[in-house]
């Protein structure tokens, strides 16, 4: 775009500090369009019509600008000096013209068209938020992202079918049977933990519950709590809670509560209590039902740093442990993470076998490392060639476990701190995987 002349540039100030002076902005207009510069003299000329609309003047440099055929203006009548009475030797007065208005020619409709992306509308008019409950107060919109039911279910997640089973006896068959559920007095408060190594889909699991339940879900994580003023962080965490009363039936998951929800006696600075002793509050529900449809699910890597309270009967009362996939699981993983790339006689029944023990975040990473291995060869040879099994099995040697650390910190705190039982689950994969 060419650089405006000093006087350009003093006009577009000046039309700037008075934006409804037409005469001044055509008067820019036509030194841009003599200057060459088309589109700008367009835009100028088209607000100038928004704020004159039948001005002459501005629809003529519009035909200009735009390079359209120019109609010819109407002739101004001669004023003569006397009234005189017409006679027969003279001929008659000419018609005097139609209003431009009036005459066939150019179509305003169609350029308003041509130039509605050019020229932006003078005033936009915000849309006012709208509550989840129907209501229009803006001073109630809420400020949570809640996500709705999706068509995520269990049956969507790979194997794991001891996670699927617990979870369908403690949490999901009372739930979808009310009437047993109040003939044998079972109660829905409470809430379920999920724990285990990273990366082995404990967030993934959280949304098929929601997806199963038809519930929404809300996913809460430290940043979305912690303040650096006091009181706000407990006034964040109330706030979630009430979000989720009112989206009920609504699945609140709670990622990282060992950041969330730390021991207390541990914890040093007193606001980190504060929203401890909250989350505790929120869990109880103030009055009696207040939690009724919002069932809270949590995950964590080290179960052994949440507070205990946090894991007394009606609050997050159960748990589960997440393990690595299964092969199965493992190769419904591959398989989706495989799904778009070029692949030619990929066995994942092999290549399941081979990378028992990974993660699902570490079976990503093996595909990954594959797609690397068979791009650079095409690059070093100039022939593209497919990713095959020779590559997949070769990233799966180079893969060293994430799970494996996990392992050694959670094997010391199965064996010594299994208070109550809770790392049962725990201790026998760990003997069944000789690791114990």
């Amino acid at each position: 775009m060419p650089e405006d002349s000093p006087l350009i540039q003093s006009l577009r100030t000046a039309v700037a500090a008075a934006p409804a002076d037409v005469p001044l902005r055509l008067h820019l207009a036509e030194l841009l369009l003599n200057e060459g510069q088309s589109e700008a003299a367009v835009a100028e000329a088209a607000v100038a019509l928004q704020h004159a609309p039948g001005d002459a003047q501005a629809r003529q440099l519009m035909t200009r600008a735009m390079g359209l055929p120019q109609q010819p203006a109407p002739a101004a009548p001669e004023t003569p000096a006397a009234p005189e009475a017409p006679s027969a030797s003279q001929p008659a007065p000419a018609q005097r013209p139609a209003p431009p208005a009036q005459r066939p020619g150019f179509d305003w409709e169609a350029a308003e068209e041509q130039i509605g992306d050019v020229v932006p509308p003078r005033f936009v008019e915000a849309e006012a938020p709208v509550r989840a409950d129907g209501g229009d107060d803006p001073g109630d919109a809420e400020a949570w992202d809640v996500e709705r039911p999706g068509g995520l279910r269990l049956a969507d997640v790979g194997g794991m079918h001891e996670v699927k089973d617990r979870l369908e006896a403690a949490f999901l068959a009372p739930l979808r049977n009310p009437e047993l559920q109040k003939l044998y007095g079972k109660s829905l408060r409470g809430g379920l933990l999920l724990y285990g190594p990273p990366g082995c889909g404990k967030t993934f699991i959280a949304r098929a519950v929601a997806g199963e339940l038809g519930a929404s879900f809300l996913s809460v994580s430290v940043s979305d709590v912690l303040d650096m003023w006091t009181g706000n962080s407990e006034r964040n965490m109330h706030e979630i809670f009430q979000t989720a009363r009112r989206q009920a039936p609504c699945v609140v998951f709670l990622d990282e509560l060992d950041a969330l929800g730390a021991k207390r006696s541990r914890t040093l600075h007193g606001g980190m209590r504060n929203t401890v002793n909250q989350l505790l509050t929120e869990l109880d529900g103030i009055d009696a039902g207040a939690n009724d449809g919002v069932f809270v699910l949590a995950a964590t890597n080290v179960p052994w740093d949440v507070d205990n309270a946090l894991r007394r009967p009606g609050r997050l009362d159960r748990t589960l442990l997440v393990l690595p996939p299964d092969a199965p699981a493992r190769e419904a993983i591959l398989r989706y993470h495989l799904r778009d790339r070029p692949i030619e006689n990929v066995d994942l029944g092999k290549l399941a076998k081979a990378t028992d023990g990974l993660s699902g975040a570490d079976l990503a990473h093996v595909c990954e490392a594959a797609a690397e291995r068979a791009l650079l060869d095409s690059a070093r040879s100039g022939t593209v060639r497919m990713i095959g099994m020779k590559d997949l099995l070769g990233a799966a040697k180079e893969v060293v476990p994430s799970t494996e650390p996990w392992f050694a910190a959670a094997r010391n705190v199965a064996m010594f701190a299994n208070e109550g039982g809770m790392y049962d689950d725990l201790i026998a994969y760990l003997k069944k995987r000789r690791k114990l």
